[in-house]
């Protein structure tokens, strides 16, 4: 009789983990997300990890790119501002060398004006006044003005500015320069003032 009873009972708890293993087998099958979230939540961790890490080097990546460029629009600005002051300041003093090159000049007229104001000698004036002109002459052609020279030249729109056209006294004259009613000038090679110019025709 113990015999059987211990029997049933060894029975009943082989039946019993059965029973269990079965119960736990049947609801993992119907639970299977659970043992999913279960995985991904164990191995979430590490690519968490990479993506923070990841952000993390994009965000300083940013930041030192954001800096980099507030320095170079900093400096640009800087830079705009000092060349539209020296553009200011040269604007002003452009014509400096010229007004340097009048002084003399100048000093010269003012002397003349003094001696003729004593001097009877009209030659002495004269010559006086075709010293100061050369000086001057001399001067400007220094500083790269020259005279244009238009008289029997074939017409230039580019350089010459016709006031009338009238009848040629020769043939050679006809579309030529017969008068300059007022000289032209060049300053280094560009026009600064037209010859107005009487033309053959």
């Amino acid at each position: 009789m113990k015999r059987l009873t211990k029997l049933f009972k060894t029975m009943n708890k082989s039946e019993n983990e059965a029973l269990s293993d079965n119960i736990q087998e049947g609801a993992e099958q119907q639970n299977p997300e659970n043992n999913t979230m279960n995985t991904e939540n164990s191995a979430e961790n590490p690519v968490s990890d990479g993506q923070n890490n990841r952000e993390n080097e994009i965000q300083q990546q940013l930041a030192d790119a954001n800096d980099k460029y507030l320095r170079l629009y900093s400096e640009f600005d800087n830079f705009r501002k000092r060349t539209t002051r020296e553009k200011v300041e040269l604007i002003k003093t452009a014509g400096e060398d010229i007004f340097k090159a009048f002084l003399p000049i100048i000093d010269d007229f003012e002397r003349a004006i003094k001696a003729n104001e004593t001097t009877t000698d009209i030659k002495t004036v004269n010559e006086g006044i075709q010293l100061i002109y050369n000086k001057m002459k001399h001067s400007f052609t220094q500083k790269g003005l020259e005279p244009m020279n238009c008289s029997g030249k074939v017409f230039d729109a580019d350089t010459m500015e016709a006031i009338t056209h009238i009848p040629s006294p020769d043939e050679d004259l006809k579309g030529k320069v017969v008068d300059e009613v007022e000289k032209g000038y060049l300053l280094n090679g560009k026009v600064i003032r037209y010859a107005k110019v009487v033309v053959g025709s």
